[in-house]
């Protein structure tokens, strides 16, 4: 009998050079597609002239606030080394005016500014990561788990957010990040109840079928599938949820449950009451922080409704 030497054929390494190149290949199309959709997005939100200035209005700010340290010292908040007296009226020294400790109202406006945005911006995002989440579980399982996850989103609903918000600043430590977590854990319930509405919808689709067909997982569908189709509702759901949060910490700081050792524009708010410049007709003092939570509110909700209206155009949102 005959026996064959001839040794085996080596098994082919998974790393050949025409599966790596196919894989860059891949990779570059799928980028290519991504930059594709951001140029679609760029072109039709411009067409909103309303977006178009509330963006413009944003990134003034928010170059003005990070760049504050730059040309405002941290001794803006010194009440001992104040550069002025107290409660001057607008001059050219102090274009809006001082405090009742004398420090310059632009200085504290400029900022305050920081702590604001930072405060809007990580309530909204903590409150857009809760009701995703709870939204995206909520309309995947259905059912009974379902049905006790909503009923709990009901409750929450239908509850005060401001009260909710009030009653955890106030048995929790007064800090910044007690603010966030207050604003983040009583404003989710509305992006659950719609980011389960659309993840019921996008699981009816065919091709949802046939990911489980193939042997997707709960987790497979949920973050590969799902997730994907419902960022675009998260997305212009963080962009009005900022406006609300700011409102919010300007609320809970005018109440004084904020951080006293920081300044912010509730914060000022808080300080011209107790100054008495409502009844002694100090107006600078109340103005400036009041218009500028005002303008960054009115700047976000413009660029989320341009963001809902390109990536929604049923909504018929004007431009």
């Amino acid at each position: 009998m005959t026996i064959d030497k001839t040794p085996p054929n080596p098994p082919e390494s998974e790393g050949s050079p025409e599966e790596a190149k196919a894989a860059r290949s891949a990779s570059s199309l799928v980028w290519a597609r991504r930059r594709a959709s951001v140029s679609r997005f760029w072109h039709q939100y411009r067409t909103h002239r309303a977006g178009l200035l509330g963006l413009a209005g944003l990134t003034v700010i928010a170059l003005i606030a990070l760049t504050s340290p730059l040309f405002i010292g941290g001794d803006v908040q010194s009440v001992t080394a104040a550069p002025g007296t107290a409660l001057e009226s607008p001059s050219g020294e102090f274009p809006l005016g001082t405090d009742q400790f004398g420090r310059s109202l632009l200085g504290l406006l400029i900022w305050g500014a920081r702590i604001s945005l930072i405060v809007g911006l990580l309530a909204a995002a903590l409150s857009v990561a809760i009701g995703t989440f709870v939204g995206i579980i909520a309309g995947h399982f259905g059912g009974w788990f379902a049905t006790v996850v909503m009923r709990i989103t009901d409750w929450f609903l239908v509850m005060p957010a401001l009260v909710l918000a009030i009653v955890l600043a106030t048995v929790m430590s007064r800090s910044i990040w007690t603010v966030i977590l207050a604003i983040g854990v009583t404003s989710w319930p509305t992006t659950a109840r719609l980011v389960r509405a659309q993840t019921i919808a996008v699981e009816s689709r065919p091709y949802i079928e046939r990911a489980r067909a193939l042997g997707g997982g709960h987790g497979h569908v949920m973050t590969r599938h799902v997730l994907p189709n419902v960022m675009p509702l998260v997305l212009a759901q963080t962009t009005l949820g900022i406006s609300t949060a700011i409102l919010t910490e300007a609320t809970l700081a005018f109440l004084g449950l904020g951080d006293p050792s920081v300044v912010s524009w509730g914060g000022m708010l808080q300080d011209a009451r107790e100054a008495g410049a409502v009844s002694s007709g100090h107006w600078w003092y109340l103005a400036p922080p009041g218009i500028a939570i005002a303008l960054v509110a009115l700047a976000f909700t413009l660029c989320g409704r341009a963001i809902e209206a390109v990536l929604n155009p049923k909504l018929g949102v004007s431009r």
